[in-house]
């Protein structure tokens, strides 16, 4: 029996987008929720976290990420990609975990796209992948820490059909 509320627990993670400058819509990227939310996704189960989890996707400024990094990272410039993991997992019984949030800087983005000569596309779902892989434990503070995530980037990317995002850069 019954009551009407519907108490079954949804086992695919919730991906959140949450686009707050309006240049990301008209940049030409169609369906730019379904990018990002395939980039969390393929980092999440690259990891095995694909079931029950949260993550917010954040795609703003440059305005707004500076704010961002110079009150969290005592950096007042620009950024392309911050991650904000959750301390905790914290929520009830059956609701998915928050691995926390990505913010993605329009301006920042697009300019290393064009510089690098990438795609916009490939270079947002580079950025995602590696907020993503931050929320989930993730770093580059050492050479053997970026070795690591650097290897599973590709690996990821690679799968999603995106060349290597740092084969230019490694040649320069």
């Amino acid at each position: 029996m019954g009551d009407g509320l519907d108490t079954s627990v949804s086992e695919d993670p919730s991906i959140i987008v949450d686009i707050a400058d309006e240049a990301w819509r008209g940049s030409g990227l169609s369906d730019i929720e379904d990018l990002v939310g395939e980039a969390v996704l393929a980092a999440l189960r690259s990891e095995g976290r694909d079931g029950a989890v949260e993550v917010g996707v954040r795609l703003t400024d440059d305005q707004d990420i500076r704010a961002l990094n110079r009150d969290w990272r005592g950096l007042d410039k620009p950024t392309n990609v911050l991650a904000f993991a959750t301390d905790e997992e914290t929520g009830f019984a059956g609701a998915p975990v928050p691995l926390g949030d990505v913010v993605v800087a329009f301006e920042t983005c697009r300019t290393e796209a064009r510089d690098e000569g990438k795609m916009l596309a490939d270079h947002l779902r580079h950025l995602v992948v590696h907020g993503t892989l931050h929320l989930l434990g993730h770093d580059h503070e050492d050479a053997a820490e970026a070795d690591i995530m650097e290897a599973t980037e590709r690996r990821i990317l690679a799968g999603m059909g995106v060349p290597d995002p740092y084969a230019e850069t490694e040649a320069a």
